[in-house]
């Protein structure tokens, strides 16, 4: 792996060998942790078929994951920022690579579950990490909005990979061999990262808040587990109601106790910032649609098109494709139009995306039914996240750089897994517990529509509360992470960067 510099020590004028050395790190360890999601997603069929899962067992083989992993994120984030970035980096990758060995092995359903939230665990340590390190290497500007699509993009080229893999070796040999494939990448990474790669961290040592995270992550899980619930029980059954209120209760406190304690998880400073909040709601609503398109594109394919694992992955290919295409594209067109506008017009194709999904049918052909309306969803996904990933690191002092980092992950993904939750109640209830191809495919149109009114109310959302200027403020206490401005210096980055060299 290429040594990595240390952003600690606050380089004037960082080589442009070095910065890239640094994004590529960065990017080699998001892809990791992007291709297991869109790996396991073609292998989900067989994992049922084989550990006996229920409908509900198979949405936490995603969940389980996805919970984990956005729950713990912000922990992950700021223990980058506290313990240093190289030493997160390979905690979180040694804990992936483990867990995806235990996955690989798994006899019970309860096996795989388990080790699908280790995994996620795993990838909300290092996933911060990465992001942290791209963003202390990488003055604000262009320079940094490129960095940060180059960042999306082979995070979604993992996506693109992750598909082909898993159908590969679903056929070829196994299911299990797409959580194993995971031990030798991850075995190799870590020996370069130990070799090469050089620390670096943003402040001093502080506690870290545990409890912030295990209250922030069951109060999700439970929430999530609840609104499953519904599918089987309704939603005035006690099965539901219980998880539903324990969960509220449970983000309730934690709200508390990051107001009180004195070393918090999440600041709820932070969200004072209005770049930061309004780009991390943007980020939860986009992800609650997206995330789902995946899993309910896979099973469609493989149990109502008749696909094998293999032919689904590359069905889904230029899908995946389109959010690379997307993500690379966003820097530039930030440039004319401005990362709100963009943001906006990334979201209002997603919709379209959708809609046209929505009127798919049990005969569909390949081109309507998943190719084209994939390519819209996923193109603009790919627009609108990098400008506002990049609103809301902009709006971020160097201290917090990793816990924001981490929330804009957690957004996301966090947004996905309860999507996934909400989504697959409201296809359940169309279904009404019917197997047949006819009534899958009704159950998914309607969350697919479903998705699309989601998306469009978040354009709305977008328009009232995304800044067109972002005020990024370095307090004089803490240290400039990548070098070269001023500590106390106030910096003004527009939203429309074409009149401002600095992007």
């Amino acid at each position: 792996m290429t040594p990595m510099a240390d952003a600690s020590a606050r380089p004037r004028t960082p080589s442009r060998t070095r910065t890239g050395a640094v994004v590529a790190a960065a990017c080699t360890g998001q892809f990791l942790v992007v291709l297991d999601v869109s790996v396991v997603n073609v292998a989900l069929p067989s994992m049922r078929d084989d550990l006996a899962l229920s409908t509900s067992g198979l949405q936490w083989v995603v969940n389980a994951y996805s919970i984990a992993f956005a729950g713990f994120m912000l922990l992950g984030g700021r223990a980058a920022d506290i313990y240093g970035r190289k030493r997160m980096f390979l905690v979180g990758l040694g804990l992936f690579t483990a867990t995806s060995l235990a996955g690989g092995l798994a006899q019970e359903d309860w096996q795989l579950l388990a080790a699908r939230a280790g995994q996620g665990l795993g990838a909300a340590v290092l996933s911060p990490a990465t992001l942290t390190i791209l963003t202390a290497a990488v003055p604000e500007g262009p320079a940094r909005t490129r960095a940060i699509g180059t960042w999306m993009a082979v995070g979604a080229g993992g996506g693109a990979a992750g598909g082909l893999i898993g159908g590969v070796l679903t056929d070829a040999l196994s299911w299990r061999w797409v959580l194993l494939v995971n031990v030798p990448v991850g075995a190799v990474v870590l020996a370069g990262a130990v070799l090469w790669m050089a620390e670096g961290r943003a402040g001093d040592r502080r506690r870290v808040d545990l409890a912030g995270a295990v209250l922030v992550t069951a109060g999700l899980a439970a929430v999530a587990y609840g609104i499953v619930q519904t599918e089987a029980e309704g939603w005035t059954d006690r099965a539901t109601l219980v998880p539903l209120a324990g969960g509220a209760v449970l983000l309730a406190v934690f709200v508390l106790v990051e107001a009180r304690t004195a070393a918090p998880l999440m600041p709820l400073r932070v969200l004072g910032v209005r770049a930061v909040a309004a780009a991390n709601v943007s980020m939860l609503v986009m992800g609650s649609a997206t995330f789902c398109m995946w899993y309910f594109m896979t099973v469609y394919a493989q149990n109502v098109l008749g696909y094998t694992p293999l032919e689904a992955g590359l069905a889904l290919m230029p899908t995946s494709a389109a959010v690379v295409l997307g993500s690379k594209a966003a820097p530039r067109l930030m440039g004319r139009f401005g990362a709100r506008t963009l943001a906006v017009a990334g979201v209002l194709v997603t919709a379209s995306g959708f809609g046209w999904q929505s009127t798919m049918g049990p005969d569909g052909t390949y081109l309507t039914s998943v190719c084209l309306p994939g390519v819209l969803m996923m193109a603009g996904a790919g627009l609108a996240s990098t400008p506002l990933a990049t609103l809301a690191t902009s709006g971020a002092a160097p201290g917090d750089a990793g816990l924001v980092s981490g929330l804009v992950n957690t957004s996301r993904t966090m947004g996905g897994a309860l999507g996934l939750a909400v989504l697959s109640t409201v296809a359940a209830a169309r279904t009404g517990g019917s197997t047949g191809p006819a009534e899958i495919t009704a159950g998914y149109a309607l969350a697919f529509r479903t998705a699309t009114g989601v998306l469009l109310g978040g354009v709305v959302m977008m328009l009232l509360w995304l800044p067109g200027r972002v005020r990024h403020i370095e307090h004089p206490s803490e240290p400039v992470a990548g070098g070269g401005e001023e500590p106390g210096r106030t910096d003004t980055v527009p939203a429309r960067p074409s009149a401002d060299p600095r992007g």
